[in-house]
C-alpha cells in the first residue's frame, strides 16, 4: 500500500496472469492508464515487475509486456521494516531528548533553545508560548518501536 497506493493495490489484485500490456491491464482492471503505468514503474523499480520489450517487425513499434513477480517480497518487507524502525528510533530519540514549547493558537512548536531566542513569544502571532508535554507522543512511538521489534 505504501508503495503503490489504493489504486495500485486494486490493479495488482485484478491483474491477469501472464505477460500483458499496460493498456490491457488498464482495460481489465478498470484502473486509469496513467495510474497503471506509474504503478508498474514503481513495481519495476522495486523488482516486483518484469518487463519484456518486443519490436513489431512491420511497424517498428515497441510493445512492453509486463508480468508481476513477488518472489522477493519478504526481502523488500524486511528492508521497509528496518527503514521504518530506524526512522521511528531517530524520532523517538529526538522527542525524548528535547523540551518543547508551543503556541496556544497552534502556529508553531519550538525547541527550548528556539523558544528562548523568541523570549517565549510565538514568532508568528506574538502569543505567549506554553510548555508542550510530548509524553503521550513518546509513548506512542515507543509502542510502535516495540511492535516492530517483535515482528
Amino acid at each position: 500500500m505504501s508503495l503503490v497506493g489504493e489504486d495500485g493495490l486494486k490493479m495488482i489484485g485484478d491483474m491477469p496472469e501472464g505477460e500483458i500490456t499496460d493498456e490491457e491491464i488498464a482495460t481489465k482492471t478498470g484502473v486509469l492508464l496513467n495510474t497503471v503505468r506509474r504503478t508498474l514503474f514503481i513495481l519495476y523499480e522495486n523488482k516486483f515487475a518484469i518487463v519484456v520489450r518486443e519490436r513489431d517487425s512491420n511497424s517498428g513499434w515497441l510493445t512492453y509486456l509486463w508480468h508481476l513477480d513477488f518472489s522477493g517480497i519478504e526481502h523488500q518487507l524486511m528492508r521497509e521494516k528496518k527503514k521504518l524502525l530506524r526512522n521511528l528510533k531517530t524520532r523517538l530519540e529526538f522527542e525524548d531528548n528535547n523540551v518543547f514549547y508551543t503556541c496556544p493558537q497552534g502556529c508553531v512548536r519550538l525547541l527550548f533553545d528556539e523558544a528562548t531566542e523568541t523570549e517565549f513569544l510565538c514568532p508568528m502571532c506574538g502569543e505567549d508560548l506554553a510548555y508542550y508535554d510530548n509524553s503521550l507522543f513518546v509513548g506512542v512511538l515507543k509502542k510502535r518501536v516495540d511492535a516492530l521489534n517483535n515482528i
